[in-house]
């Protein structure tokens, strides 16, 4: 099982909608997929078409255990079988003042975890406990940016956050690359931030990038993967999370 995580320092970067794009291609496959929605905000709980029931990933983190994480387990609408929610809650913001002698309740939580191929973890847009509890349940971390000045000034952040923790309670954790989102062809400021992330992190900036395209807004709106959104922009956006999919799923598993 791969349990990747999903980061990004800085918020309106797009981190949940790559999320949601790795859980759309991962769908498409047939690889079993759970995702766990960190972020208070919930919004990758709302757009897998989620509303939890008996639990929620607060009680989890409150109680890691088998009856936790069954009872916050909730299928997606966007399939019968195969893709299933942590399901998020704003109660989490409660437990992002763990401190680093507690971040290991998500990794203990995800060991009563078994029926998947891949976990992806949507952390907050922050540096508090939150992300570091999801992170250090983590093998690999995805930072995800956009080519704007101060999401480029964020990577640096996150990615000294990562090996912070590999060097502490997460000594399992690697970064799997950069992703970088909304990447519009003729803007020449984004040309100059994407030659400045490829100089300052070269074979981790991942390929391709996400094109921006309002059909991602669309299907997530809808509560519907994007793999089954009609149009070219989104089939354009399939073949991208299929490519970022299959790097992911090449990183070594548990």
């Amino acid at each position: 099982m791969l349990v990747l995580g999903v980061c990004s320092l800085k918020g309106g970067v797009g981190k949940t909608s790559v999320t949601l794009g790795l859980a759309s291609a991962a769908l498409e496959r047939g690889v079993r997929t759970l995702v766990v929605d960190l972020d208070p905000q919930g919004d990758a709980t709302m757009a897998l078409g989620v509303r939890p029931i008996a639990g929620d990933v607060a009680g989890v983190l409150d109680e890691p255990g088998e009856a936790s994480v069954r009872a916050a387990t909730v299928p997606s609408s966007w399939a019968d079988e195969g893709l299933d929610v942590l399901a998020g809650s704003e109660r989490s913001a409660l437990h992002d003042r763990l401190d680093d002698h507690d971040v290991d309740r998500l990794r203990f939580a995800l060991s009563w975890v078994q029926a998947y191929d891949l976990v992806l973890v949507d952390c907050p847009p922050s540096l508090g406990g939150l992300t570091r509890t999801g992170l250090t349940a983590c093998d690999r971390a995805m930072v995800v940016t956009e080519p704007g000045l101060f999401a480029v000034m964020a990577v640096g952040r996150a990615m000294r956050t990562i090996d912070e923790l590999r060097r502490g309670p997460a000594v399992s954790l690697q970064p799997l690359g950069i992703a970088i989102n909304r990447v519009r062809a003729r803007s020449l400021e984004q040309a100059y931030r994407l030659e400045e992330l490829q100089n300052l992190y070269g074979p981790l900036v991942l390929s391709p990038f996400v094109p921006e395209r309002a059909a991602l807004q669309q299907a997530q709106g809808a509560a519907q993967p994007v793999h089954a959104w009609p149009g070219a922009a989104a089939a354009e956006l399939s073949r991208t999370f299929d490519q970022l999919l299959d790097r992911a799923l090449r990183a070594p598993r548990r």
